[in-house]
């Protein structure tokens, strides 16, 4: 099911694929909290180095997953950080709470 996004220059709140948007970004977060529990609940040591790391790691994306949905209420969600050009519909498909299209992210990385 492709995302459907207006043009920069229409209002994005009010487009039909705002739901579909939304939906997506809600799954992920669901996905995310649900890593994050078991995660919790392996009993292991504090002191688990990759354990620890797994668990930072799944907060910022629950952080970028939120960062997204104030995205998509100002009106500025699949729109690149980077350059300020559409993200690819497909990206978003695949990453619902991206910032940036494949070339700002791989020279952010």
């Amino acid at each position: 099911m492709p995302l459907d996004l207006p043009p920069l220059t229409e209002s994005r709140t009010d487009h039909p694929a705002v739901d579909q948007i939304r939906q997506r970004l809600e799954h992920a977060r669901t996905t995310r909290v649900a890593q994050l529990k078991a995660l919790d609940d392996t009993g292991q040591s504090p002191d688990d180095h990759l354990l620890a790391h797994q668990r930072d790691s799944v907060r910022r994306v629950l952080e970028e997953i939120d960062e997204a949905f104030s995205r998509v209420e100002d009106g500025s969600y699949g729109t690149c950080l980077g350059c300020a050009r559409p993200v690819p519909a497909e990206r978003l498909e695949i990453l619902p709470h991206t910032r940036y299209c494949v070339s700002c992210q791989s020279r952010a990385a």
